[in-house]
């Protein structure tokens, strides 16, 4: 037995020796970091968001006052175009749209094909075009950005400058297969600096819009405690409006219409959206969003989701039928208004690798709300900051799997309205209903109004009655 185990010793020592001799010589000869990472590959720069460009407002002039300045200073006056032929090229009826300066001052720059040039201010302008007094810039090399597409909500800007820094450093981190390749097929590669301007402005958009197809609340031939068991089967318990009917009518000998369950479900969602959105949740400064995916009349649909990531309220929402910008901005307003002052660089943001997050964040930068975009890209640690913030990942996708959970017993929604109704109980009923783990199996925020009330459905008629007493109060004021 002893001859065994020293046998058995020495074969381990053996085994770890050769393990030390693997190690050192994996270290010496195998990077850990391999320097040709698919991730960083140029043909994945589209994925990438620039920074914001160079905006600048150009401010109206009088020309009067330019020609006193020109005066003082030269000693003589400016004198006006002088056109060969005696005929002057610039009609009478166009003026300087910077400084007002007749057309007497004003050069025609191309050659009578529109474009203009003034001699007092010296602003270029088309006649036939509405001039913009705002130019956009690119940040790396200060020229003036083009317009090369035109999109729904969106016109993309490139610099053409091939002296540009940010072009002549893309071009040196291709490889040479890559340059090759960019030769032949440079529509596969994102090389130049791209600025997206919105033409809608998502932060002028009325966030507590009300559904449409609700009914008041005349209870005639039901109580409101029958409402209060229609919004527990059909929200709490994830029920569709027919088995919610029936469940009514098996378990409680109520009968009711799915269309009254439908229009109970419309009309409370009207009622306590002003609730939900306006309640003070004193929110964190860990902040994460994630969209997922539905179905309107079999028509693919997203579900956007901003979420305070320690406290776990559901700060913003939003339905939308395109994975757009757009409705992403919409839902971090959202979230936004909840600060009582935006904590700008101290808010950490978390999402996933979608651009249109940082792309979101741009926009937000541009009306004065700067804040910064942690990506968790990936479903591995692969780097250090999907390993620190990937806690905060797995707790908006664990919200997302929760709102699937009520999602799917109804078969997809019939419309847009009821979409929207049922996100806006979904989240009333998360953020203040839903008993949570991490609260010791309470609601997430408290409302005294609700702690000591018996039963759901009491509850459920509580949190409309304090909503309708918000509305009330709002309209008085």
């Amino acid at each position: 037995m002893e001859s065994i185990i020293s046998l058995l010793l020495a074969h381990i020592q053996v085994l770890n020796n050769q393990i030390y001799y693997l190690l050192i010589f994996i270290a010496k000869n195998i990077p850990l970091k391999s320097k040709d990472n698919s991730l960083f590959s140029p043909k994945y720069s589209k994925l990438t968001i620039d920074k914001v460009p160079v905006i600048k407002t150009i401010e109206k002039k009088d020309y009067k006052q330019l020609l006193k300045t020109y005066q003082k200073k030269h000693g003589k006056p400016l004198k006006p175009v002088t056109s060969r032929g005696g005929k002057h090229p610039v009609p009478e009826n166009v003026i300087c749209p910077v400084c007002g300066a007749p057309h007497e001052y004003l050069y025609d720059n191309n050659g009578g094909r529109g474009q203009i040039l003034c001699k007092v201010c010296n602003a270029n302008f088309n006649k036939s075009k509405d001039f913009d007094f705002t130019s956009i810039s690119c940040p790396y090399c200060g020229h003036a950005l083009v317009q090369k597409k035109e999109r729904k909500i969106f016109n993309v800007h490139k610099c053409v400058n091939d002296n540009c820094t940010f072009y002549q450093n893309s071009l040196k981190k291709l490889s040479p297969e890559d340059l090759e390749e960019y030769k032949q097929y440079p529509h596969r590669f994102k090389l130049r600096y791209l600025y997206r301007e919105f033409v809608i402005n998502f932060f002028k958009m009325d966030l507590l819009s009300l559904p449409k197809n609700a009914v008041n609340l005349t209870f005639r031939k039901f109580t409101p405690h029958i409402m209060g068991l229609v919004l527990t089967y059909r929200i709490n318990l994830g029920l569709s409006n027919r088995v919610t009917a029936r469940a009514l009518k098996e378990i409680h000998g109520i009968d009711i219409s799915f269309t009254q369950v439908n229009n109970y479900t419309n009309t409370v969602a009207a009622i306590v959206k002003p609730f939900v959105d306006l309640f003070d949740y004193k929110p964190t400064t860990y902040l994460a969003g994630d969209e997922t995916y539905g179905k309107i009349k079999g028509i693919r649909h997203y579900t956007w989701f901003v979420m305070d990531a320690i406290k776990k309220s559901i700060l913003g929402y939003r339905v939308s039928f395109t994975r757009d910008t757009g409705s992403c901005i919409l839902a971090l307003r959202m979230a936004f208004a909840k600060f009582k002052e935006f904590p700008g660089k101290a808010l950490r943001f978390i999402a996933d690798g979608y651009s249109s997050y940082p792309l979101a964040a741009q926009q937000f930068k541009l009306n004065n709300m700067n804040f910064d975009v942690t990506q968790v890209i990936g479903l591995t640690n692969d780097d250090l900051v999907s390993t620190e913030f990937r806690w905060v990942k797995q707790i908006i996708e664990r919200l997302n799997r929760t709102f699937k959970f009520a999602y799917k017993p109804t078969n997809g929604y019939g419309s847009e309205e009821g979409a929207n109704a049922h996100l806006v109980l979904f989240v009333a009923y998360y953020n203040f209903l839903r008993p949570h783990p991490y609260t010791y199996w309470k609601p997430l925020n408290n409302v005294p109004e609700l702690e000591y009330l018996p039963n759901m459905p009491a509850k459920w008629q509580m949190l409309i009655k304090l909503s309708q007493q918000l509305i009330l109060s709002n309209q008085t004021a």
